[in-house]
């Protein structure tokens, strides 16, 4: 049995894309709703910078999260997995 693999030719006939399916988008979206999540935190709730050293802990570890999740995504989008038909 052939296993699906990464081509940047998606083009060719008889072959589609894993699309949503793709693992890497999931966690890319999960990993970025939680970057968002921790953004709002740090940018609306108490940055409790006592505690932290003076910085705002969430507010980075969520813009952190954040770019981690659209490389993900992008990483999809610019390399899809090529799934072939007799899979």
């Amino acid at each position: 049995m052939s296993e699906p693999t990464e081509t940047s030719d998606v083009d060719r006939p008889g072959h589609h894309t894993a699309g949503a399916f793709d693992i890497r988008n999931i966690i890319g979206g999960l990993i970025g709703l939680y970057g968002v999540i921790l953004g709002l935190m740090g940018l609306l709730g108490d940055p409790e910078t006592d505690k932290t050293g003076g910085v705002n802990a969430n507010l980075w570890a969520g813009l952190g999260l954040l770019v981690f999740g659209v490389a993900f995504v992008l990483w999809a989008r610019l390399r899809p997995v090529v799934v072939p038909d007799d899979v």
